[in-house]
């Protein structure tokens, strides 16, 4: 009921690269990853609260006195622990961000370990608890292994969302970047020639012999009284 470890890498990996070339290209829209249309707690939670009802029912006092029930007790206080502290948070976190793989990992690790737990208890009511307290945790195990699967498919969904948005990402990165090496290759343009001036007419000169106007003869000054 494990990812592998490849998956886990590869798609935090994914997380990164988009968060840089989201940086190195800020006039580019983000390609919008589809969220999920369920949130982990959707996916989870019923299965959850299955395993902790059946673990708080069992009643170790019936078991066969030993070792196996004493570790057994051990391993139930720290799955009560777990779904009452530590998962609760990890899943409003992960529900928040439901298309974010980083956020949703958490989750998926811890149910994981939760799981392996489980199943040490189951093995050792086999060996010392009556037979309905085994098929109850029985059932409860194969209820959390059903959601675990369920979660783990939907974590590989968003890796291969984030890994489809890298891809355009990249895209168009190039593309912007070979259109910016073709324009700074590209020639400036001419610039216009401006238009000439106008050319001015020249005056024309009176035709010889043409006698000057008279000048104005002076205006006699009145005699004073």
């Amino acid at each position: 009921m494990q990812i592998s470890h490849a998956v886990l890498i590869a798609g935090l990996s994914l997380s990164s690269c988009i968060d840089c070339l989201a940086q190195s290209t800020p006039s580019i829209a983000p390609v919008a990853v589809t969220a999920p249309t369920s949130a982990p707690s959707a996916l989870l939670q019923p299965a959850l609260d299955t395993v902790l009802q059946t673990v708080t029912a069992v009643k170790l006092e019936k078991w066969k006195r030993g070792t196996v029930r004493d570790e057994t007790g051990e391993h139930i206080t720290a799955i009560e622990h777990d779904l009452q502290g530590t998962l609760p948070p990890l899943l409003q976190t992960a529900d928040a961000n439901a298309a974010t793989l980083s956020k949703v990992l958490p989750v998926t690790r811890n149910a994981e370990a939760l799981y392996d737990v489980l199943v040490s208890v189951v093995e050792a009511a086999r060996v010392a608890a009556p037979p309905d307290q085994v098929a109850q945790l029985e059932q409860a195990l194969s209820g959390l292994g059903t959601a675990l699967k369920s979660l783990d498919d939907r974590v590989l969904e968003i890796a291969t969302a984030q890994e489809q948005q890298t891809s355009d990402l990249r895209k168009t990165v190039q593309t912007l970047n070979a259109a910016r090496v073709a324009a700074a290759a590209a020639p400036p343009p001419a610039k216009p020639c401006p238009a000439p001036a106008p050319a001015r007419k020249p005056k024309k000169k009176p035709p010889a012999g043409t006698p000057a106007a008279p000048a104005a003869a002076p205006t006699a000054a009145k005699p004073s009284s």
